[in-house]
């Protein structure tokens, strides 16, 4: 009994002294004075350390990354409850997002130091709002380090590089999902359903005298009662709080190689970047984007309050931004039409008062030619114009439904991956459906992310019988998907699967004619039809590119002939409109 005993005791002693082994929290960030950041592994074991000493933290290793490496999250619960779907029953959840561009540290060791203070009491634990991080998310790039690529940028030492383990640029990423990374946000970003997303970045572009900046996703393309919330309530509580803690902060600088004091606009994050995706499912987003000029350390502690400070507004308009956020879907399928372009509206502006660096054009030394240069002996103070209002420049009805066949399992996966819900065909069904033929379209000639990506597309719209076989999709627009579906399915959108060539293999004929053959056909093809005689005369007459050339003139009337296969600059995806 005694041996027992002793057993215990001893079981029981080396179990206490595990569960409360001491770890040191000071991050690297800290020990260098800011000059340095975590690398991957530095971060990963913080988490894990911080996760095995306080209950509020949960670390988890949830998918797959192009660099063979897993993505993680973390949560702080005040209650340490980690379900997701429970949680969202009373509580708000925000996701911050770091190192998408790797080299652009600074929330890396923000978050770290933020989530550490917060269950160490340092920091108020945040009652009705629940963390989630992504402590890195170009985890391939993390792993790429080195002290030169950011040529622009004042530290850390040394950091990751922007391209990911493929090379892709992951904050272009989100709608085409090329990579692992972005497959598997997607699957977070869905499990959590976050009311706020911030995503942590550092700027390029002019001088100026602010630390931080904040891109906050455009308000009119957000739309609605919670577009009006983010421009009138959130961004200002936020530029308030921070200005009480003397943390300056103006909108993102969207300018390249100008001066501020000239003006510029809202950046409008289409659905490729990361707030550009979340608002397509209504969570309020924003950007930070630090000054690549200011110290490192400055940046991250910039970041760190920022991020305080949108927790605290969290927390005092949670119930507000959940009211808004559940009628914001409701808001936009009441419409008869969706906007899928926009441009800056000439009609209205805001006025900044913006703090800036005094430049000038002055002859360079290196290549002769006039070099933008500030001077920063020379602050000032001026009045801005910002355009940070956009309006719409192409509205489309809203479809009661689409129709995808089965064939085009790439475009269905992402669907699926996207929570989309959808019915197949259990019989093979006749409908009459709306039906886009590509009239025209341009393609960029240099690559970009993989792509060579469509734009400037004209359509032609017609409305067809069709015979839809058993297994294709029927997907309904009265979902949370919404504006996802309408996003990526309708080719004039900027993001369009079609314009990421997703469609690609409609655009390339797959049957022709030999012109000894087709001459004589198309002979008796006008002898049959005398009005196509007489438009093939007319073309000729007032075309004179093509009076002079017989192929396009065997290939224009092969066009109009049986022979010309249909599936040719046929949009492979059908709508069900509205009666």
């Amino acid at each position: 009994m005694k041996k027992l005993a002793l057993i215990i005791i001893i079981f029981t002693s080396c179990s206490s002294e595990k569960d409360h082994q001491i770890y040191d929290f000071t991050t690297i960030f800290e020990t260098s004075n800011g000059i340095q950041t975590a690398t991957y592994a530095d971060t990963i074991e913080f988490y894990n350390n911080l996760a095995n000493t306080y209950s509020e933290i949960e670390i988890k290793a949830i998918g797959a990354t192009d660099s063979g490496k897993p993505l993680h999250i973390v949560s702080l619960n005040a209650d340490a409850n980690f379900n997701f779907s429970e949680v969202r029953k009373d509580k708000r959840i925000v996701l911050i997002n770091n190192g998408i561009h790797p080299g652009e540290s600074d929330g890396i060791d923000a978050t770290m130091m933020l989530f550490r203070d917060i269950v160490q009491g340092k920091i108020a634990m945040p009652k009705s709002t629940v963390l989630v991080t992504i402590p890195i998310y170009n985890v391939g790039g993390s792993l790429n380090r080195n002290s030169t690529t950011r040529t622009n940028q004042n530290g850390p030492d040394s950091y990751g590089f922007r391209g990911n383990a493929r090379n892709f640029d992951l904050n272009r990423d989100f709608i085409k999902s090329d990579t692992k990374n972005a497959r598997t946000f997607v699957e977070i970003f869905h499990l959590i359903q976050p009311d706020v997303f911030i995503d942590n970045h550092v700027s390029n572009g002019a001088d100026y005298q602010y630390t931080l900046t904040h891109l906050f996703t455009q308000h009119n393309k957000l739309g609605g009662a919670l577009g009006n919330f983010l421009h009138t309530k959130m961004m200002p509580q936020l530029e308030e709080k921070l200005t009480e803690k003397d943390w300056d902060i103006t909108p993102y600088v969207n300018v390249f190689n100008t001066k501020p004091e000239q003006g510029f606009s809202q950046f409008m994050d289409s659905p490729r970047y990361s707030t550009g995706y979340t608002t397509l499912w209504n969570t309020l987003g924003m950007m930070v984007e630090t000054h690549m000029l200011k110290p490192y350390k400055q940046r991250v502690e910039g970041t760190y309050e920022l991020m305080k400070s949108m927790i605290e507004i969290t927390e005092t308009e949670g119930e507000q931004i959940s009211k808004l956020r559940k009628n914001a879907l409701a808001e936009f399928q009441k419409k008869k039409t969706y906007s899928l372009q926009w441009a800056i509206d000439t009609t209205k502006t805001s006025i900044l008062r913006f703090k800036g660096f005094e430049g000038k054009k002055i002859e360079s030394n290196l290549t002769g030619a006039k070099r933008l240069k500030y001077d920063r002996t020379k602050p000032f103070t001026k009045d801005v114009i910002y355009k940070n209002y956009m309006t719409s420049t192409l509205d489309i009805e809203i479809p009661e439904a689409y129709i995808i066949p089965q064939g085009w399992w790439n475009v269905i996966e992402l669907l699926k991956l996207n929570n989309v819900e959808m019915t197949s065909f259990q019989n093979d069904t006749t409908l009459t459906v709306n039906s886009y033929k590509i009239k025209n379209y341009e393609t960029r000639k240099q690559a970009y992310e993989g792509h060579y990506s469509h734009y400037n597309i004209e359509l032609e719209s017609t409305k067809k019988q069709l015979i839809f076989l058993k297994g294709d999709y029927l997907i309904s627009t009265n979902q949370n998907a919404f504006r996802y579906l309408l996003e990526t399915l309708e080719p004039q959108a900027l993001d369009s699967f079609f314009n990421w060539n997703f469609f690609d293999t409609i655009l390339q004929q797959k049957e022709g004619f030999s012109p000894y053959v087709w001459e004589d056909k198309a002979k008796e093809l006008l002898i049959r039809n005398p009005k196509l005689q007489v438009d093939f005369n007319l073309k000729k007459t007032y075309d004179q590119d093509f009076a002079n050339n017989w192929y396009a003139q065997l290939d224009w009337l092969h066009k109009q002939s049986s022979h010309y296969e249909k599936s040719h600059l046929q949009y492979p995806v059908y709508r069900i409109n509205k009666n």
